[in-house]
């Protein structure tokens, strides 16, 4: 018997508000840097841009005021925050301290071999960032390999307070990139060597690597 349809629905997928389809658009620009950090935008000229009128766009960068990703100025616009010094290093810390922890974990648990296969399988989607290179593309699979090895340690506070970071680091690993491209080949020789530190179980060895990648990252975004 097929799948039953509620009365009165398509059976589709809702199609998002103009409120949200302006925010989702704004968020993008700001976090791919297409909106750079010190740019003034406009209501209009987004509303032009999303096709929408200028009230969902006003409540977009509200969201994104609140959110630290916007500035707004009254009958001016709203200011694209910059990406501080201060913030890279809080971010970077964070996620250093957070996924230390995560692997010496998994390794206390005898779990490291599963954990290497799973970044294994992500690290074969990302090795191909394609021509040109894709900065958004590859930086969320960068995402997924460490959110796996956090995701492994089993804590759902520290993988929830890992997913918060989540916006702040695609904007950093896109800047990075854009400003060093050798970034590319650099980040997946890193992986793959973590995966193999994982796999042997060697602690020591992959808490040092890992403050070796992202200390890579950190100097990468040292002249934002």
């Amino acid at each position: 018997m097929p799948p039953q349809v509620p009365a009165g629905s398509t059976g589709q997928a809702p199609v998002p508000s103009a409120a949200n389809r302006a925010y989702a658009f704004v968020k993008q620009q700001v976090i791919s840097g297409a909106y750079a950090g010190g740019t003034l935008i406009s209501e209009g000229e987004v509303a032009a841009q999303v096709q929408v009128s200028r009230t969902p766009i006003r409540e977009a960068f509200l969201r994104l005021e609140a959110e630290g990703l916007l500035r707004l100025y009254p009958k001016r616009g709203a200011l694209v925050v910059p990406v501080s010094s201060s913030e890279i290093r809080d971010v970077l810390d964070a996620r250093l301290a957070v996924e230390q922890h995560a692997a010496r974990h998994v390794i206390e648990a005898s779990r490291q071999h599963e954990l290497a296969r799973e970044l294994r399988a992500v690290l074969a989607r990302h090795a191909d960032p394609g021509t040109p290179p894709d900065a958004g593309r590859f930086t969320d699979l960068d995402q997924q390999f460490h959110c796996t090895l956090v995701n492994a340690a089993g804590n759902a506070l520290l993988t929830g307070f890992y997913q918060t970071l989540r916006d702040r680091q695609l904007r950093m690993g896109i800047a990075a990139l854009l400003r060093d491209p050798g970034r590319y080949d650099a980040i997946l020789a890193e992986h793959a060597a973590l995966a193999d530190l994982l796999d042997a179980g060697d602690a020591e060895a992959v808490t040092s690597s890992l403050a070796s990648h992202i200390a890579a990252t950190r100097a990468a975004l040292s002249t934002l």
